[in-house]
């Protein structure tokens, strides 16, 4: 990389404030988790409370004394906040403490790095350590000192800081580049989709609410999933059949976490519009979570953000096993399904989540019995193939009498490719020339 600074020891004292703006709070417990998550080892965790925020060094004087001590004692070499610090901050602080400090955005940037599995992945959490190092550039290099004049260096050149920006910038700008080729296959892919008129279900939650589990237990996937916070980071999808709708395309996506960096959110883009483009979202709470509804503010913030708020959702409470509660579908006013109550590690109450699925992807759906002649034996196979037919029943007059259940799309599609007119074949109460006439 660009920058050179103290070797960032794995021992880390930590620092959380509790603020009296409910919007500047943190979890102290989330932090700890993102800090082992991150493969550091907390040695002691300092608190206090503040009106703001120091504007020099985020803390006060006998906070940076009590940081001084927790540092000799420990041996420790690093030191994490749990909150945002602005460039000047950071440097004031390593300044007085001589030692490496990392903010919470620069953490999460860690846990992405060390996460990021496909080319994609790397690139985005590339760009955005980039993005939020620019800003902190004259900190990297501060062993460095400009050029002086002299013998063979009078002239224009350029300063040390200068060169380091401009190579920074060359570097954001190949990587912006190479994502937009990236992003032009992710949009190809889902235009394709789109043609083949393939429904999209994308996983959505907290971090750490249980999506790659879920993801794992309903498509039968192999993908990583622990109980740790980011453990899954580059998108998967893969491609399940639902009844009543056929197949059906599902993406486990990244968890959210409260106040996500925002250069991670813009640096994601291409990801999360897998979530923002999908036919339905579900949405993975942690039921046992005493913060849950604070949770799902969170991540409706960034589907906010993402313009994913529109999609429509089903609420997926998961973890009952935690609870001792049991596998149930609650529905709104008119019937449909609102939340699904499951144990995606226990594997209890997934049928009921295909169930839910199907009854929110089957936008119609045709069941009626078709009476064919020996000759109508491709019309027979193609229903047969969609795996439309429940039972099968054969008249003495060499008929066959078919029990027909199937999205009214995928009928019209089979009818069209074999010339014939599907009004021929429904009853009149599923014919669309009666539904056409019946209509206002």
């Amino acid at each position: 990389m660009f920058f050179e600074r103290p070797d960032a020891g794995e021992t880390a004292v930590l620092v959380h404030v509790d603020f009296q703006d409910e919007q500047e709070r943190e979890d102290p417990g989330e932090f700890l988790e993102l800090v082992r998550s991150a493969g550091a080892e907390p040695a002691t965790l300092l608190t206090g409370s503040r009106k703001r925020p120091d504007s020099r060094t985020f803390v006060g004087s006998g906070k940076l004394e009590e940081l001084r001590e927790a540092l000799a004692v420990h041996s420790a070499e690093l030191v994490i906040f749990n909150h945002g610090l602005s460039p000047s901050q950071e440097r004031n602080l390593e300044r007085e403490l001589k030692c490496r400090v990392l903010d919470r955005t620069g953490l999460i940037l860690d846990i992405f790095a060390q996460r990021a599995r496909t080319h994609e992945g790397k690139l985005q959490v590339e760009l955005a350590q980039l993005e939020y190092m620019s800003t902190r550039l004259v900190r990297g290099w501060t062993h460095l000192e400009r050029q002086k004049g002299g013998i063979g260096l009078r002239g224009p050149g350029e300063t040390q800081l200068e060169t380091d920006r401009r190579l920074l910038r060359g570097r954001i700008k190949s990587i912006h580049k190479r994502l937009d080729k990236v992003r032009g296959q992710r949009d190809q892919n889902r235009r394709s989709r789109a043609r083949a008129e393939i429904p999209s279900v994308s996983l959505v939650g907290y971090t750490n609410a249980g999506k790659s589990t879920l993801f794992n237990s309903i498509t039968e996937s192999q993908v990583y999933a622990a109980d740790q916070l980011f453990a899954t980071l580059d998108p998967t999808l893969r491609r399940l059949g639902i009844e009543d709708v056929g197949p059906v395309v599902m993406a486990d996506t990244v968890g959210f976490i409260r106040h996500l960096p925002h250069k991670l959110v813009e640096a994601f883009q291409a990801t999360l519009q897998e979530a923002a483009e999908a036919s339905l979202l579900v949405h993975v709470i942690d039921a046992a979570d005493p913060d849950r509804e604070l949770n799902v503010e969170q991540v409706e913030t960034v589907l906010d953000e993402i313009g994913a708020l529109e999609v429509p959702t089903l609420r997926v409470m998961n973890k009952i096993d935690l609870l001792d509660s049991a596998p149930r579908i609650e529905r709104d006013g008119e019937g449909r399904p609102e939340v699904v109550w499951l144990s995606a590690r226990e594997g209890r109450g997934i049928e009921l989540l295909e169930q839910a699925l199907s009854e929110c992807l089957a936008e119609d759906v045709i069941d009626f019995t078709l009476t064919l002649e020996p000759e109508q034996g491709r019309l027979r196979a193609g229903l047969h193939e969609l795996g439309a037919v429940r039972e099968e029943s054969f008249c003495e007059e060499g008929q066959t009498r078919l029990q027909v259940r199937l999205p009214r799309r995928d009928f019209l599609q089979l009818m069209a490719r074999l010339g014939e007119r599907a009004d021929d074949y429904l009853p009149a109460s599923l014919s669309e020339r009666e539904a056409w006439e019946e209509s206002p």
